[in-house]
C-alpha cells in the first residue's frame, strides 16, 4: 500500500502565494532604492573610506611602501589638535543650545498667531537666513560690529570690552544663521500637537504649564533633540565664516584641518587632518546616535 500523499488546502495555496508575491515587491523596492543606494555610497562612502584609510595607513619616504599606523589618529587627540575639537564642540553645543530655545520660541509664536502674513513673512525671511553664511556674513559682520563697524562706533560697544573677533562674537555670528534654521524645523513639529491634546487638559483643569510640561515638551523633546543635532552638525562643520573671521585666534577643528592640509603650520601633516576629518565624523556619529531612538519614538505621537 502507498502513503496517502496530502493535498495542500485551499488556505494553505493562498496563504503561500502571498508569500510569494510579497516577496516579489521586497525585491522591487529594493530596485526601487538602488540608485539611491548607488548615489550614496559613490558621494559619502568612498570620501569615508578614503579618510579612513589616509588616517590609518603611512609611506615610507624611502622606500615607497604603505603600512597601517595608529599615529596619526593618536596625534589628533593631542596637543593642539585636541584643544581645536574641544573648541569646536563647545561652541557647537553653546550655539546649539541657544539656538534651539530661541528658534523654537519663534517658530511657537508664528504658529499661534493669528495672521498668515506673519507666518508667510518669517519663514520666507528664515529661509533666506538660514542660508546665508560663509565669508559674505562674516564681513557684514565686520562692516557693523567690527572695530569700525557702524553699530560699534555708534554704541561705543568697544568701551564695554566688546570684540567681534573672539568665541563670543563667533558666537553671535553662528546664531544668526542656526536661529533661522530652528524655525524651519520648528513650526512643523509644532502644527503637529493635535488640538485635541490642548482641549482635554484644559477640561481637565491643567494650567498652560502643566500641559507644555507633561504634554507638549514630551512630545516635542524628539523634534527638539533633532533640533539641537542639526543645529550642532551646522555649526561643527562650519568653516569659511570663521576662516574670515577669527583666523586662528579661536581654536576649531575645521580651521586646524585647512592648515594641515594646506602646510600653514608644518609640512607633511595631510594625514593627520584626515585623521581629525575622522573625529569629527565620529563625534557627529556620537551625537546621532542619541537623536535616532528618541526620533522613532515620537512618530507614534505625531503622526
Amino acid at each position: 500500500m502507498t502513503a496517502p500523499t496530502s493535498v495542500p488546502t485551499p488556505l494553505a495555496a493562498v496563504g503561500a502565494a502571498d508569500g510569494s508575491r510579497r516577496r516579489r515587491r521586497a525585491s522591487r523596492a529594493w530596485l526601487g532604492a538602488l540608485p539611491l543606494l548607488v548615489f550614496a555610497g559613490l558621494c559619502f562612502g568612498l570620501p569615508v573610506g578614503a579618510l579612513l584609510y589616509g588616517a590609518v595607513t603611512r609611506d615610507d619616504p624611502a622606500t615607497g611602501a604603505t603600512s597601517l599606523t595608529g599615529e596619526h589618529l593618536q596625534r589628533s587627540l593631542q596637543g593642539p589638535y585636541l584643544t581645536s575639537i574641544v573648541g569646536s564642540v563647545e561652541l557647537s553645543a553653546l550655539t546649539a543650545v541657544i539656538g534651539t530655545v530661541l528658534g523654537m520660541l519663534i517658530a511657537q509664536a508664528v504658529v499661534t498667531s493669528r495672521g498668515g502674513a506673519l507666518r508667510n513673512g518669517v519663514l520666507t525671511a528664515s529661509g533666506v537666513l538660514a542660508n546665508f553664511g560663509g565669508i559674505p556674513l562674516a564681513f557684514a559682520f565686520v562692516a557693523t560690529l567690527g572695530i569700525s563697524g557702524v553699530v560699534t562706533q555708534a554704541a561705543h560697544l568697544d568701551g564695554l570690552g566688546w570684540n567681534l573677533y573672539s568665541f563670543t562674537g563667533l558666537t553671535l555670528i553662528y546664531l544668526y544663521f542656526l536661529v533661522p534654521l530652528m524655525v524651519l524645523v520648528s513650526v512643523p513639529a509644532l502644527d503637529g500637537l493635535r488640538p485635541q491634546w490642548r482641549e482635554a487638559a484644559q477640561n481637565a483643569g491643567a494650567t498652560t504649564w502643566q500641559f507644555w510640561r507633561h504634554v507638549g515638551l514630551p512630545v516635542l523633546a524628539p523634534s527638539l533633540l533633532g533640533g539641537f543635532v542639526l543645529l550642532f552638525g551646522s555649526a561643527f562643520a562650519a568653516h569659511a565664516t570663521a576662516a574670515a573671521l577669527v583666523g586662528g585666534s579661536v581654536p576649531l577643528v575645521t580651521l586646524k584641518i585647512a592648515d594641515a592640509l594646506s602646510g600653514n603650520v608644518l609640512v607633511g601633516q595631510e594625514n593627520v587632518a584626515l585623521a581629525l576629518s575622522l573625529d569629527m565624523i565620529v563625534i557627529a556619529g556620537l551625537v546621532m546616535a542619541v537623536y535616532l531612538p528618541l526620533q522613532r519614538r515620537s512618530t507614534r505621537w505625531l503622526h
